[in-house]
């Protein structure tokens, strides 16, 4: 993708995205700049004929009723203030309009916000039903794709008259004023339009209106904030497939036909997601007898020199024939010996109904990506030039006041997304606490810990972490959609507060992506332990010492007891079980996720300094380090990191 052309109605997400992010350059459809001179001279022409026009001969909101005069009042006292640069009442009244209404207040948002905002201004105003001349709109995308970067404060739109005051901090650069960065300097417009070999113009008939009324915040907000949600949801999935892996969990609740019977379409792909991230996986669906328990490393715990470098020892109870009355057909297909994984045939709700979680969460995301489509190729001012419109008598039939500046669809779609966003990470939060709890973690180590000397903490405080986070996303998800306050004296008496609903989802971004990295951290290390568990007993069966092997298994009869015969045979069926087993092992996707962790992340066999461990799961989360194995189709979002 190396140039967008912008015609006002095929402008894509990924284009915008990669505008914004990536910079690539812009340019404008040749015909539709035709069509948006066409309204610009009509505009001209009414004006010539004195015809009265809202916003262009008249105040604006509550000053709508106030009609310019033909010349100024003071013009008829002998002494005259000197108009403003020559400017016209009208050329002052657009002036006016970009330089009051600059008033927002905050930290200036990210380039990439201030370049889409750009993006979909310069493609609203294709559409040619603003009455924007061809020439202000050049030099509009020559500000876009020259680097010059307008300051816009983070805080000031209501969402209604469209994002007025962080549109006018926009446009007041091109008038030579505000602020903007350039090469990475913060500087006064002029002087950053100077070294971009650009000069400030002058607003003509509505344009300052055209520049400064519409949804360009709230929607440049809104698509990159669903960009990382898309990214994020299949990180999601790969962490809650590597907890399943790490848990040895069961894979029915994935399965095709159980979702075919309640068809929500998140539901039906994230189950088909988690499917293929599992494919390949020898953990998950393991018999329950395999599976072996934590015990903590003693000396005596491994015979061989190779073995006893394990941080871990192993272990199994029997279960004697006596005690498994009633539960004769489950001991026809299951040995009787209880390790890890408790005899239950389904995971708890945080592994088993991922898709019904992370299912529902995408179904947010997608409605609110419909509701974006629409709006990216929407015209959102006001107001609205026909000037070819059929039939038309009076001007009022072809400039057109309306509201498509009300923010309120788009305030509604980010509202769903923001109550969506605490569920994704509290799931996620939920499965890394059962990770960690040596009650709940199906015969893992407690915090993920050897712990054989009593002085670790293992993964304990990660578990904090990632609970505060998610409190703080829950605090925050409260819609501000609900609660409008009028303005402009109640003319603008309901707005949507969609810019601050689609501000806060984009904040919120950040602190999910922290949530699901620490998930992905924590069961790294947990499936190694369980790998590495299995693939001790695995070797251990290998030997073909039957003594060996029973020496791991607790509640064995005493020497002479009747069951001794029967337990030394079970035993060697699991010996035969185990030994028999090809080399236990994640799914192809979780193990891509997983080796691109410990590159950076070594397992940690004792206690060590975390935080440097925190930082780089949680930058390779944000540089979209896990794309090729989360979402292979967003592999060109990669960003390379040192």
């Amino acid at each position: 993708m190396d140039k967008i052309i912008l015609d006002g109605r095929s402008l894509t997400r990924a284009q915008l995205v990669a505008a914004a992010r990536r910079s690539v350059p812009v340019a404008l459809d040749a015909t539709q700049l035709e069509r948006v001179q066409h309204a610009a001279d009509f505009l001209a022409d009414k004006v010539s004929c004195g015809e009265p026009t809202y916003g262009v001969t008249t105040g604006f909101g509550s000053n709508a009723d106030k009609l310019l005069g033909g010349h100024r009042m003071r013009d008829e006292l002998a002494i005259q203030d000197a108009p403003r640069g020559g400017a016209s009442l009208m050329e002052e009244l657009q002036h006016n309009l970009i330089v009051t209404h600059a008033v927002c207040v905050g930290k200036p948002f990210a380039p990439e916000v201030v370049r889409a905002m750009l993006v979909i201004r310069i493609n609203t105003l294709m559409r040619g039903h603003s009455g924007i001349r061809v020439s202000t709109l050049q030099a509009l995308t020559a500000m876009l794709n020259r680097g010059v970067v307008p300051v816009v404060p983070e805080k000031g739109s209501v969402g209604a008259s469209g994002d007025l005051a962080p549109l006018s901090h926009l446009a007041i650069v091109l008038l030579g004023g505000g602020e903007a960065f350039f090469g990475g300097e913060r500087l006064p417009g002029d002087e950053a339009l100077k070294r971009a070999g650009l000069e400030p113009i002058r607003l003509s008939f509505k344009e300052g209106l055209a520049l400064n009324n519409g949804t360009a915040q709230m929607l440049a907000t809104a698509v990159l904030a669903l960009d990382d949600l898309e990214y994020l949801l299949g990180v999601a999935d790969l962490a809650g497939s590597m907890t399943l892996d790490a848990f040895a969990g069961r894979s029915g609740a994935l399965r095709p036909e159980v979702h075919a019977l309640r068809p929500h379409p998140g539901q039906v792909e994230a189950a088909s997601h988690v499917r293929q991230l599992l494919g390949g996986s020898t953990l998950v669906d393991i018999p329950y007898h395999l599976v072996p328990r934590f015990k903590p490393w003693s000396a005596e715990a491994w015979a061989l020199p190779e073995d006893q470098a394990l941080s871990f020892d192993i272990g199994w109870d029997w279960v004697p024939a006596n005690q498994r009355h009633g539960r004769e057909a489950f001991y026809d297909r299951f040995l009787p010996f209880k390790g890890g994984k408790k005899h239950q045939p389904q995971d708890a709700y945080c592994l088993r109904c991922m898709p019904q979680v992370h299912g529902a969460v995408r179904d947010a995301w997608a409605q609110a990506c419909r509701v974006i489509d629409v709006e990216l190729n929407s015209v959102t001012d006001n107001p609205l030039i026909f000037p070819d419109a059929e039939g038309a008598q009076f001007i009022e039939e072809q400039v057109i006041s309306a509201g498509h500046f009300h923010g309120m669809p788009l305030a509604l779609a980010m509202s769903y997304v923001k109550a969506a966003i605490p569920v994704l990470a509290s799931i996620s939060e939920r499965r890394l606490n059962k990770l960690v709890d040596p009650a709940t973690n199906d015969g893992l180590p407690a915090f993920l810990t050897g712990n054989e000397d009593g002085t670790d903490s293992g993964f304990m405080i990660v578990q904090y972490t990632a609970a505060a986070l998610v409190n703080d996303l829950a605090t925050r998800a409260h819609p501000a959609s609900v609660y409008s306050i009028p303005t402009s004296a109640n003319a603008e008496d309901h707005v949507s507060m969609g810019a601050n609903e689609a501000r806060h989802v984009l904040e919120m971004m950040e602190d999910l992506g922290h949530v699901l990295a620490l998930e992905l951290y924590t069961a790294a290390q947990a499936l190694d332990y369980r790998r590495e568990m299995l693939n001790a007993a695995r070797r251990l069966a290998a030997r073909g010492d039957w003594l060996a092997l029973a020496a791991k298994i607790g509640n064995a009869p005493r020497e002479g007891h009747p069951h001794c015969a029967q337990f030394e045979r079970e035993v060697r069926q699991l010996m035969a079980a185990l030994a028999g087993s090809e080399e236990f092992h994640a799914g192809t996707a979780v193990q891509t996720a997983h080796a691109l962790l410990r590159e950076r992340i070594a397992f940690m066999h004792r206690d060590r300094a975390m935080d440097g461990d925190i930082r780089s799961a949680c930058d390779m989360q944000q540089q979209r380090a896990f794309a090729a194995a989360a979402h292979p189709w967003l592999v060109a979002d990669v960003v390379d990191y040192p």
